[in-house]
């Protein structure tokens, strides 16, 4: 399933390739309210990064990425990209543990997620930013129309 980029977001892929070296997949601005901001009030960036390639758009002691964070003025988040969509999801909620994905497809394609009790939260995030991120790039990347927790 192809990904439609806006400029905005080519600009930032092409940035996050030349300062990290590796492949960006997507980038999602966060919704621009109050709540989205990062601690310097700046939007945040969500960037898939190719499979296999977290380790090097991280960097030795994070710095790779904190370079890119600081020429985008915006705190990033980074979720690896995975041809399974099981795998796919999980990586979208990371870091929370998530036991199992199950994709059921009957109206519509929903991806049901189990995550240890003490990670909901973490799985949900703050004002509920993670969760609607992780539905965001499922419905974008593997054609999910809803993740729920179980």
């Amino acid at each position: 399933m192809g990904v439609t980029l806006d400029d905005d977001a080519r600009r930032y892929l092409a940035l996050f390739e030349d300062v990290t070296g590796a492949d960006g997949i997507d980038c999602l601005p966060a919704e621009s309210d109050e709540s989205a901001r990062g601690e310097a009030g700046q939007d945040r960036l969500i960037v898939v990064v190719s499979s296999g390639q977290m380790g090097e758009a991280i960097g030795p002691g994070g710095r790779t990425i904190q370079r890119y964070e600081d020429r985008v003025d915006a705190p990033v988040r980074l979720v690896e990209n995975a041809v399974d969509p099981e795998e796919f999801v999980a990586n979208a909620l990371a870091p929370a543990a998530v036991y199992n994905v199950t994709i059921s497809e009957n109206e519509d394609t929903v991806a049901y997620v189990e995550v240890a009790e003490e990670d909901r939260g973490v799985a949900i995030g703050s004002n509920g930013r993670t969760i609607e991120a992780a539905r965001t790039l499922a419905k974008r990347h593997c054609d999910i129309d809803d993740v729920q927790l179980i």
